[in-house]
């Protein structure tokens, strides 16, 4: 293709953040992966998406914590494909505790990587994108950005405060073209997911029926897991010219859970 947009998506070598950057090269644009995980196997899923989509695709392995990481992966971007015009902020860890144990060293990771990542790389490129009149910014929430569960206090702040920063990205851009919208997921059937189904049948005597439906579907009134190419599937919508007056939204993909 003569003519694309350039995608950069955080947290994209698996899970959510692999099906969002399928979604969006199949709908044409180009797209920078980012993430962690063993280099080889990184490398054949980027070529492989190369190839199955036509799109061009390139990888930069920026930690996430550190803003002059950011600021390499936004230059590399730009060298790269010539500007970023849509950036998916998908990058988040989880630490489960009960707030007075809660680890200090986990709590300031969790905030660096799902939160203050997103508000940097956001800094770093909404400027151009309004320059241009044309930008996307997706934000990857959670239900955990609209509700609450115990022992999740880090990251139900930073989610929750990533829907507000999605909120006033949307004021900021509203006249520049530039639309900002949070898709806020429930439980994904994602690998991180899958390994931990035989593990906690084992640990409470369970069937893994009983895990997925009474564990952790508990909160999701389909009693089904999302499936990441859903989620992929809205964040490429969201890119489209249908989508260019949905913007400041917080978008459920939950089977139902905020809906209780």
């Amino acid at each position: 293709m003569s003519e694309f947009r350039t995608a950069i998506v955080t947290g994209s070598t698996s899970g959510i953040g692999l099906a969002i950057a399928h979604a969006l090269a199949r709908a044409g644009h180009a797209v920078m992966m980012n993430g962690f995980g063993d280099p080889a196997e990184i490398e054949a899923e980027r070529a492989a998406m190369e190839i199955e989509t036509g799109a061009p695709i390139a990888f930069n392995g920026a930690d996430l914590s550190d803003f002059g990481q950011i600021d390499a992966l936004v230059a590399e971007t730009t060298e790269i494909f010539g500007q970023v015009d849509i950036v998916v902020n998908n990058a988040g860890i989880q630490t489960v505790s009960a707030i007075e144990d809660f680890p200090i060293d986990r709590y300031n990771q969790i905030m660096a990587v799902n939160m203050t990542s997103a508000w940097y790389l956001c800094r770093a490129t909404f400027g151009p994108m309004k320059a241009r009149r044309w930008g996307r910014v997706i934000n990857i929430a959670s239900a955990h950005g609209l509700v609450a569960s115990p022992y999740k206090s880090a990251y139900v702040m930073a989610k929750h405060a990533l829907v507000g920063l999605t909120k006033t990205l949307a004021l900021e851009g509203a006249e520049a073209g530039v639309t900002a919208n949070a898709i806020c997921p429930g439980y994904v059937r994602t690998p991180l997911v899958e390994r931990q189904i035989p593990e906690t049948a084992k640990a409470r005597g369970i069937s893994e029926d009983a895990v997925i439906r009474d564990v952790l579907l508990a909160a999701q009134p389909t009693k089904r897991f999302v499936h990441p190419g859903q989620i992929g599937a809205l964040a490429a919508f969201l890119c489209s010219p249908a989508a260019s007056e949905i913007t400041g939204a917080s978008l459920p993909v939950d089977g139902g859970w905020t809906a209780q």
